[in-house]
């Protein structure tokens, strides 16, 4: 996927990908008209990836492309971080054995104090600490990992910081949600997926660095058959060297097409209405005496679980799974199993939710009928 394939194409993801640097209040850096700029990835899971892997050439001086890693590289990320950062660092060569997974406070997110012990420890034993991990939003939970305190740790001790914003960064587009993103300005790279919340079909992924020539100097590779002269000019972007495969789809005109329907204000319409519907939610959690939450709720995502405990919980999941009328999810939270209700569906309402709502407490009471102990 070079310049010359589809200037359209190219020039529109671009385009798009700037207003969202604007609607989101995204550091100016993360604009293609700066030293960064933006990409459209698959997913965040290939957004971790270009980051690890362009952290690492940094680190390296650009030399383990060329030789490997010798496993003095070690990585970072919160005890609640998607796997698909434990996976980025296995396919970079890092090896999972080089990531640390730092300790979480009493809300689930993770302890700079923790991640700066980890870090030292690591330089005394004579590795090379190099990228983490920060996350706002967490898959568990939606735990807001402390951006500016992670930013700070990264600048002393020479790390990439890497923002996975997967589904929450939409909430951004609310001027009353952007402090998720407090200490963003210090990040290297950043991503959120406007397929989880932002109304836009998979698979579309907003990836985002503050300086390209590091991510396109890792990525990049020139074959005689991919030489031209929009290339060679140096006027363009081809995103393939964005990216990992070569070649790439059309996504950025689906994410146009969504902008241009609802406007800012209709998007930050939906998601302010999906905030208030899982804070709703939330208060109905509180007041029934059986029922308690099992995180914070910021924004969107509801944790909680009944009171009987977990052979209970599952119980309960499954027969409501099995209903047809609502699909939740699960986690384990302090070791507990914890239901998951996420309120982001483009046309969900309170009266959906309060629907779901009455059919848990309703199978709840089924299964207290039959004997189920505490």
């Amino acid at each position: 996927m070079i310049w010359a394939t589809s200037p359209a194409c190219t020039e529109l993801e671009t385009h798009v990908l700037d207003w969202l640097v604007e609607m989101m209040a995204l550091p100016e850096k993360f604009k293609s008209t700066g030293t960064g700029g933006g990409v459209i990835q698959d997913s965040a899971s290939s957004a971790a990836l270009c980051a690890v892997i362009t952290a690492r050439e940094k680190a390296t001086n650009y030399r383990s492309n060329a030789r490997g890693c010798n496993g003095e590289l070690v990585a970072y990320a919160s005890a609640q971080a998607h796997s698909s950062i434990e996976k980025a660092i296995k396919i970079a060569g890092i090896g999972s054995q080089n990531l640390r997974l730092i300790p979480v406070d009493s809300e689930f997110a993770m302890q700079p104090e923790a991640l700066e012990k980890q870090i030292t420890r690591d330089r005394e034993d004579g590795l090379l600490p190099f990228f983490v991990a920060a996350t706002v939003g967490t898959t568990s939970s939606n735990a807001m990992d402390p951006l500016k305190e992670i930013g700070e740790l990264s600048r002393k001790y020479n790390l990439w910081m890497h923002v996975d914003a997967a589904m929450s960064g939409t909430a951004a587009i609310c001027p009353e949600f952007r402090h998720i993103h407090r200490g963003v300005e210090l990040a290297d790279s950043y991503c959120f997926n406007p397929h989880k919340w932002m109304f836009t079909n998979f698979d579309c992924d907003c990836f985002y660095v503050a300086d390209r020539s590091a991510l396109i100097r890792a990525l990049s590779i020139l074959p005689e058959y991919l030489r031209n002269k929009a290339t060679e000019s140096g006027a363009v972007i081809d995103y393939r060297d964005w990216q990992i495969p070569l070649g790439r789809r059309f996504r950025s005109l689906k994410l146009w097409f969504v902008i241009r329907h609802y406007g800012i204000e209709g998007l930050r319409h939906h998601i302010r209405e999906h905030v208030s519907i899982a804070q709703e939610f939330t208060r109905w959690v509180e007041a029934d005496e059986k029922f308690e939450l099992a995180a914070p709720v910021p924004l969107n995502l509801i944790c909680f679980r009944h009171k009987a405990g977990d052979a209970f919980n599952q119980e309960l999941l499954d027969r409501l799974n099995r209903t047809g009328e609502l699909y939740l999810t699960h986690t384990r939270l302090r070791d507990r199993f914890t239901l998951r209700m996420s309120v982001g569906q483009t046309n969900t309402t309170l009266a959906h939710v309060q629907k779901a709502w009455d059919k848990i407490r309703s199978v709840a009471s089924e299964i207290e009928s039959e004997g189920w102990d505490k």
